[in-house]
Formats: structure tokens, sequence, C-alpha cells
């Protein structure tokens, strides 16, 4: 309840007031609209949540992990022996992934703004407050984010299920009031109101896909609780609750069209409008903590998959492997957030911003759900035909319909995305870049053992770890220690860490041993595989080898192994490749990423950076 529900539970905040203030209200104030706006609402949830994510998407899983960056693997994982189509879908992912940072940057803002902007009908006297409030707000949701949400997650759940079921009992007094506002329920008013003013409605829909935000969450989040308990939350709860809220929001407005200003806060009593505004602001912080987990999730995966460089990440649960903290996001967040805060001044003018990345999402969702489909489950054409015209239709028409808002500030998200997709892209170009130098300069591993052999090189007591891609070459750090230093190891352990294209890997399937054709000179390979959703720990691996006897000396030696990394600085020299600019912005962002004994648990004490300049 506290952690998939959050954002799309605070929309009742502002999505209906959007609806009717949208271009000088274009969307009249009177019954036809009113019912045809309602219908609109009530089957876009209908179609887009209970039908295509919790009932069809929700099937389509990653090893239990869902999401697009999920999807987009587990399309790829299907579409393998195709290798264009493959890269291809690489690329839908990532263009998925970049979307949804926009909405973690804008869902915070808007929320946050929303629920204090109560303050207007709550407390008009400090009204002019309501821009600092919401920063200091903002300001101590990402001060906070470094200690995790493991200690509070307790507290997200109660908090979320009273604000629900406020909501339904809010709107539930103004429906029996009129009950007549029922009608609305009807998908008739929807298509007539289509059909009477389609240019309106095409403009009512760029706020309609308010109600839908966070839709997205729903499918990102299974992972960690599974289908059954989200569908029994939305169906059960969640979904009855938003539509009584959105019910009675209209039946106010039939009632008082003047009411339009805020229908929300205005639909409840005098008496209860400050305890709801605190009510408000509590749901849409943890609304907030929401998005923002699961933008630090997303980024982790970005990692592990190469499409982001190395980051610091701590795990901030000792239960829950997904409660994860990325400082170097967090902060990222945070001005963004804060930016597009001050900039816009209000939920109203933020909400033009809003739909277009929760829109494009869901149009990528659908894309990559339309080409799993027929590999997955079997889908005949019709059946993939009736989907995209059901889901893909509607979420394109809200899509076009937010496009109208691109001058007004639907360039944001847009902007966000494509800096994202940017960074991602020369990231993994240039990732490509390097390994092609390096292995110029590493050499053949296989000569290299032999060389050892034909020089018996003196060997010393202890574990030599050498963290390296493969064993195809040699690790940097092991020919600038035989070279400089003349000695060897008695076990030298060269270990590739492999990120596995599923969310976790079993420590029974995670390790493959070589003795690199010499069975007793103490020169091995372990190839480590890690889930894109394992924080790839290599001492911690280390000792589950032993323990599988895999390795041969015992778990207690790992505690005195020493480490070697390979890493050098890297340079842009050469014209071919890639485009100038992007050199300069790989080499900028290797520089900050972080260090590879950070990034694998490496112990600090008993690690050495060794290598060479590597050029691209």
């Amino acid at each position: 309840m506290g952690v998939v529900f959050g954002d799309i539970g605070t929309s009742p905040l502002y999505a209906l007031h959007t609806v009717f203030t949208i271009d000088d209200g274009a969307v009249k104030v009177n019954e036809a609209d009113i019912y045809g706006v309602i219908s609109l609402m009530f089957w876009s949830m209908t179609v887009i949540v209970s039908i295509k994510y919790l009932g069809v998407l929700m099937r389509a899983d990653n090893n239990g992990e869902g999401g697009v960056m999920a999807l987009a693997v587990l399309a790829q994982r299907l579409y393998a022996h195709r290798a264009s189509r493959s890269g291809m879908l690489l690329v839908v992912g990532i263009v998925g992934v970049a979307l949804f940072y926009g909405d973690s940057i804008i869902t915070p803002a808007i929320s946050v703004l929303s629920a204090v902007e109560g303050l207007h009908v709550a407390a008009p006297a400090i009204s002019h407050l309501v821009i600092p409030i919401a920063a200091v707000i903002l300001i101590g949701l990402f001060a906070v984010q470094r200690f995790g949400t493991g200690k509070v997650g307790a507290l997200f759940g109660p908090v979320m299920v009273l604000w629900f079921v406020v909501l339904a009992v809010a709107g539930l007094g103004m429906v029996v009031q009129h009950p007549s506002v029922l009608l609305g329920l009807s998908p008739t008013y929807a298509l007539t109101f289509a059909f009477a003013h389609p240019v309106i409605t095409f403009v009512a829909m760029g706020a309609v896909v308010l109600v839908i935000t966070g839709a997205e969450a729903l499918y990102a989040d299974m992972g960690h609780f599974g289908r059954r308990p989200i569908r029994r939350a939305w169906f059960f709860l969640v979904f009855p609750a938003l539509t009584l809220n959105y019910l009675g929001q209209a039946a106010l407005l039939l009632h008082d069209p003047e009411a339009r200003t805020d229908p929300f806060f205005l639909l409840i009593p005098e008496w209860g409008r400050l305890p709801m505004v605190i009510l408000a602001t509590a749901a849409t912080v943890i609304a907030s903590q929401a998005v923002i987990s699961g933008a630090f999730s997303l980024s982790r995966q970005a990692v592990q998959l190469g499409l982001l460089p190395p980051l610091t990440i701590r795990q901030t649960s000792e239960r829950e492997g997904g409660q994860v903290y990325l400082p170097a996001i967090n902060g990222l967040l945070f001005i963004g957030v804060l930016a597009v805060m001050l900039t816009f001044g209000s939920s109203a003018r933020l909400a033009t911003a809003y739909g277009i990345s929760v829109t494009g999402a869901m149009v990528v969702d659908t894309a990559l759900l339309l080409l799993v489909a027929r590999l997955l489950w079997g889908w005949r054409v019709w059946k993939i035909a009736v989907a995209a015209i059901a889901f893909g239709g509607l979420e394109l028409t809200f899509l076009a319909g937010n496009l109208s808002k691109i001058v007004f500030g639907g360039w944001v998200p847009l902007l966000i995305a494509a800096v994202v997709i940017t960074v991602m892209t020369t990231w993994r170009r240039g990732r490509q870049l390097v390994v092609e130098d390096r292995g110029e300069k590493e050499g053949s591993l296989a000569k290299f053992i032999e060389a050892v052999h034909a020089k018996a090189v003196p060997r010393v007591p202890g574990i030599a770890v050498f963290p390296h891609p493969n064993k195809d070459t040699t690790p940097l750090a092991l020919r600038a220690n035989v070279e400089h230093n003349h000695i060897l190891h008695e076990h030298v352990l060269i270990v590739s860490v492999i990120t596995a294209r599923v969310p976790h890997v079993p420590m029974s399937q995670a390790f493959t041993y070589d003795d690199l054709g010499y069975s007793d000179d103490g020169i091995e390979h372990l190839t480590m595989r890690f889930g894109f959703s394992d924080k790839p720990d290599i001492p911690t691996a280390l000792r589950a080898a032993c323990r599988q006897e895999i390795l041969p000396f015992e778990a207690a030696d790992v505690g005195t192994a020493s480490y070697f990394v390979s890493r050098g600085a890297i340079r842009a020299m050469h014209p071919k490749g890639m485009a100038t600019w992007r050199k300069k912005l790989f080499v900028a962002l290797a520089h900050n990423a972080v260090d590879p004994a950070a990034r694998f648990g490496l112990p600090v004490l008993r690690t050495l950076t060794m290598g060479s300049d590597v050029e691209i």
C-alpha cells in the first residue's frame, strides 16, 4: 500500500482540477462535460491499470521482476536469435528508463506542492508560504534518503490505508447526496463527449492521463511484493477509493461549478481541511519516496547492465534487497526536483509538464508487451492487434494530447529523457572503445602464463585476487606486478564478474572455475555471475565459492587476500569511434565513476590499484 500506490493514490489532489482549468477552461463545468470526463477517467483506470498492467503485463516478468528494464531484458532474451532486433530492444528499454527519470523529477515536485497548496483553502492567511514550506519538505525528504526507507517503511502502509479510506468516505458523502453522478461510469458518456467535442476531448485527454500516473510502479514493484498482493490492494481498496473520490468531486462540481478552483479540498468539510492538508502532505511524501526509491533501483539495474558508470550503492536494509541508496542519483534528483518546483511555482503549471513522461513510458511498455506476447504466450496476430488498439490506441491518444503542451512545460521531461539517453548511449559506446584499447595493452593471458613459467617468477605466500572482465587477456595489474615487482603470489585468482540478464542468480549457479591449463601453478580463473538486482560483492562471493569447494583454499583465507585493481587514466585521443564531445563526456563520466574497489566491496586496506593509461 505504501510503496506501490503512493503515486497513483495522490492523483485526486490535482487531476480533476487540471481537467477543468486546462487551456483557460476549455472543458466546461456542465453536466455533459462532467459526465464525459468522469467516464474517461474511470475507463482509463480500468483499461490501462486494471486490464493492461494488472491483468496482462504482470504476467510478463523476468524471473519475478517487473518494470521497463526487466521487460526490455526479457524481450532481448526472447529475440536473442535476431541480433539486430535484440539491439533495438535495448534502445527501446533505454528510452523507457529515460522517461522514468523525467517522471521521478516531476512527481515529488507536483505531489508535495499540490498537497501544501491546500493551505489556499484551509488557511489562506499563510498561503503565501506554500513554496517555502514545500521546499523545506523536499529538502528534508532528500536529506533522510541516506538512512533508507527500512526504518520508516512500517509507517507507509497504515498512512496510505488511512488516506484511501478518507478519500472513499469524502467522495461517498457527496455521491449519496447526488447519486445521478454514477451515470458517469457508463462508457457511453465518454464516447458521446468525444464525438460531440473532439478537439476539447483531445485537450482533456492531456489532463485525464493524470489519473493513471504511477501505473508503471505497479509493474516495477512486482518483484518486491508479487502479483497477488498488488492486485488485491488495487481491486479491494485503491480502485474503489479513487473512483468514489473522483465521483464525489464530480458531484461537487455539478452542485457548485465554482468549486473547480480546488474540488479536492472543497469536498472536505471546513473543519477537516487543515487535517486533510497534513494527511495529504504525508501521502505525497510517501508517493515521492516511492518514486525516488524506484529511481535508485532502476539506476542500480542500469549500472549492472553497463548503461551507467559505476556508482556508489549502499544497501539500506538487511532484509529488503530492493532498498538501496545512491548518493549521486539522490543529489541529481534533488537538484532537478527543486529546480522544476521553483521554475513552475504551482501544481497546475507543473501538471502541463507531467503527462509526457508518464504516457511515453506507458507506450514503451506496450510496445515491448506486443513484441514479447507472441513468443512468450503464443498470442495470435488478432490478439496482438486487439491489444495494440485497446492499449496502444488509448496511450497514443494520451501522448498526442500531451504533445500539445510541449511549449508550456512539456519540454522538461523530454529534455531530461534526452540527457539520460545521451549519457547511457555514450557510456555504453565508450566502454566498448576502452575494451578495445585495453585488449591491445593487456595481451594474451595464455601467453603471459607461459612466459611466467619460462622465467620461473618467484612466488610469495598469500592470495592475490585480480578483478578482470575476461580470461582471454591479462589484467594490467597482474602484468605490472610481474614486470615491476618481479613476484607472484602463491595463489593468483583472476575474477570475472558477469551481470546476468535476470534479477537474481542463486549461489549454486553463480560460479565457473578454470585452472587455465595448469592444475598446479596456482594461477586460476573464477567467473562470478550476479543478477542485475544483486550487489556484486567479490569477497562475500569468494567465501561462498570456498564453502562450495570450488576454490582450492579455505573461506577463512579470503580474509587475508590482497586485491589488485587494474585502473589507469582514460584519455580521448583518436579521431575515430565516437564524436569528440561524446568522448569528453565519457571521460568525465569515467573520472567521476565509483572506484572498482568500492563497487565490488573490496577491503580498502588490502586493495592496490595498478595499471596504465587507456586511450579512446
